[in-house]
């Protein structure tokens, strides 16, 4: 492996500082090779949690911009993949850690003491990063309050509070994807401008209308099947209808940003709109790759120590299950429920704004 630094050419070994990466995993002090396999997983998780955060950073700071350029929008596409990518490298690792039987991890769990996977702040920082809410955890817990206990230990945990209460004061991806959505132009026109708030309500007003219909149609065909009666599944899609209602109108406003969202997904073939989706499509995924590296951590954990207490005082695998049911871009999975087949949606306005025409 080649390369030069400000010192001159690096050897491989140099490069890497694996002289002192190799010193960490606990030989010092006569690990078994289970606790050294234990130690070295997740130390590779933090390895992983470390890159994950930069690429999170630069998905977050593109989209904050007051303006996002273009060309700026495939190279947070770029950004996504590739935590994506971690995230199921990552759940795949569980499988490595689960070669460890009940009875070798219990041989050395004793010494883990009160050290708990909850106090990794790296993970509490890209969680944050992300934008989970603290009503949305278990519990309604602060994640950050462990490490305000944690700082009056020593300096190097006092700068690790530090470090996530300033990303804590920063707006979220979440926050930012939000706040980007909210400028998308519908039927062609741009947020802001005179004339805006009508043409965004008159569509929403039309896919609303269109959603019902589709309803109401569908309630009529159901009825008489299986155990639905006509009156249930008009009941049904009458719920469903206003849950429709609620999420674009929250308050009884319109939410643009959900109104952009709903644009989005309901003319993705848009050319202009090739990039918004498919970073949207990269959000989603993305999203789903943490639920699945959740799940798979619940499930091998369940494996090698069954419903034990967790070493933090948690309650072990129920709270790792709940955690895989947390969403951030709650908005993103919702907005799909809410969809209509192109045949009904409203008729799309300004199209040559789009670049589309009848030869697309």
């Amino acid at each position: 492996m080649g390369g030069s630094g400000s010192e001159g050419n690096w050897t491989y070994g140099n490069y890497l500082q694996l002289p002192s990466l190799l010193e960490l995993q606990g030989e010092d002090r006569g690990v078994s090779p289970d606790e050294m396999h234990f130690i070295i997983v997740h130390q590779t998780f933090e390895l992983w949690f470390k890159q994950v955060i930069r690429e999170l950073t630069e998905v977050r700071d593109i989209l904050g911009q007051d303006h996002v350029p273009e060309d700026d929008i495939p190279r947070a596409v770029d950004h996504l993949g590739r935590t994506t990518e971690i995230f199921r490298l990552m759940a795949n690792q569980w499988t490595v850690l689960e070669t460890l039987t009940p009875q070798g991890f219990l041989a050395f769990r004793d010494g883990l003491g009160t050290a708990s996977g909850f106090e990794s702040y790296q993970m509490r920082e890209f969680e944050i990063l992300l934008g989970l809410a603290n009503e949305d955890r278990l519990y309604g817990m602060d994640p950050i309050s462990t490490f305000r206990e944690l700082a009056k230990n020593s300096e190097r945990d006092a700068d690790i509070l530090a470090r996530l209460e300033d990303v804590a004061s920063k707006a979220s991806l979440s926050e930012s994807l939000l706040q980007w959505v909210s400028r998308t132009p519908i039927m062609g026109s741009l947020a802001g401008n005179d004339g805006d708030e009508h043409t965004v309500t008159e569509y929403i007003d039309a896919h609303l209308s269109s959603h019902e219909n589709i309803g109401k149609q569908a309630a009529e065909r159901m009825s008489g099947y299986g155990a639905s009666t006509s009156e249930k599944a008009a009941e049904r899609f009458a719920a469903s209808h206003q849950g429709a209602i609620d999420f674009l109108k929250p308050d009884g406003e319109i939410s643009r940003a959900r109104a952009g969202l709903l644009f989005i997904e309901s003319y993705r073939e848009l050319p202009l709109l090739t990039w918004p989706r498919t970073l949207i499509d990269a959000i989603v995924e993305l999203e789903e790759s943490m639920v699945k590296w959740r799940h798979s951590h619940a499930r091998m954990v369940e494996r090698i120590m069954g419903r034990r207490i967790g070493t933090g005082g948690t309650s072990g695998v129920d709270y790792l299950d709940a955690t895989s049911q947390y969403r951030i871009f709650k908005d993103l999975w919702a907005v799909r429920t809410i969809l209509v087949k192109p045949d009904f949606r409203p008729e799309l306005k300004n199209a040559e704004f789009y670049g589309y025409s009848s030869e697309n």
